[in-house]
């Protein structure tokens, strides 16, 4: 008998393993990717893991019938027509998309890793979802620094946008300490304001192509500051589309945990972080080639 029971344990736990081994993990908060809903993934960019994660969460959802537009910061809101010629030329070839809408635009500074972003436009391509063309371009933020807002947007643009005045005061603040933070407190102190306008009208620029969308419901593909509750996107939305998003935060595992106050995501991913170099040397590095 226990030669049996051996056999039985045996083949129950290789069917259990199995079981575990083939069936996709997921989320709590997968239920609400669905209808007209927005969701905002967040993401450190060159973090494979976080990417691979995400992609299973969409493709579940939409095999589950949900059909979402895609919003993705790696693409300039100027590419939205090359994104659309690409389609129209080769509609199942997400290397067409990439080339056309990406590459092509600018090879020498190019800084998004396509190869993980590819499984996202081969969805959206496979299922006819709406590939959207989020960011401002480095042109325009490099116009917006310089020059301010009305360098790039005329007067209803920018009262569209919510840029027309002067943005709220901890809004300002916050996103000022996080620029610094982000950039190793290197930056010149005269710097900060500037490149604190460019991440704003980043914000309120994603925020816009979401309300555009969000009547059939809408995936943003972005940083996590841009997606943060507190400093990102969200806070461009209106009350009514803001009651409806889910941001969620793909962080690493060296990141700190808010434990009062506002939340800056409705739910937090934790990974291992990516194998990288020292990202404040080779920033410093940077700043002392340039002078």
């Amino acid at each position: 008998m226990r030669p049996l029971r051996i056999l039985c344990l045996t083949v129950l736990l290789t069917f259990i393993l199995a079981g575990c081994a083939t069936t996709p993990s997921r989320y709590d908060w997968e239920q609400h990717l669905r209808g007209d809903n927005i969701v905002m993934l967040g993401e450190v960019h060159d973090n494979p893991e976080h990417h691979r994660l995400r992609a299973g969460v969409l493709r579940r959802a939409v095999e589950a019938g949900w059909r979402p537009a895609l919003a993705m910061e790696q693409f300039d809101r100027e590419r939205q027509p090359d994104i659309e010629r690409a389609r129209r030329e080769r509609p199942h070839d997400a290397r067409h998309v990439i080339h056309l809408a990406g590459l092509a635009i600018d090879q020498s500074r190019n800084t998004w890793p396509w190869e993980h972003y590819q499984p996202f436009i081969e969805l959206a391509l496979e299922y006819d979802l709406p590939l959207i063309a989020a960011n401002l371009s480095r042109a325009d933020i490099g116009k917006i620094m310089k020059d301010g807002y009305a360098a790039v947007f005329d007067a209803p643009a920018l009262e569209s946008l919510g840029l027309a005045r002067p943005p709220p005061a901890d809004l300002q603040a916050t996103q000022e300490r996080a620029i610094a933070r982000g950039h190793c407190n290197a930056l010149p102190p005269a710097m900060i304001p500037a490149m604190t306008r460019g991440q704003l009208a980043r914000d309120a620029v994603m925020a816009a192509t979401v309300s555009r969308h969000a009547e059939r419901g809408v995936v943003l593909l972005a940083g996590n500051s841009h997606v943060n509750r507190i400093i990102g996107a969200p806070r461009w939305l209106g009350p009514e589309l803001l009651a409806r998003t889910v941001v969620i935060g793909y962080l690493e595992d060296q990141a700190t945990t808010v434990t009062s106050g506002p939340k800056p995501f409705d739910t937090v991913v934790l990974t291992i972080a990516a194998t990288r170099s020292d990202p404040c040397a080779d920033l410093l590095l940077r700043f002392k080639k340039a002078g």
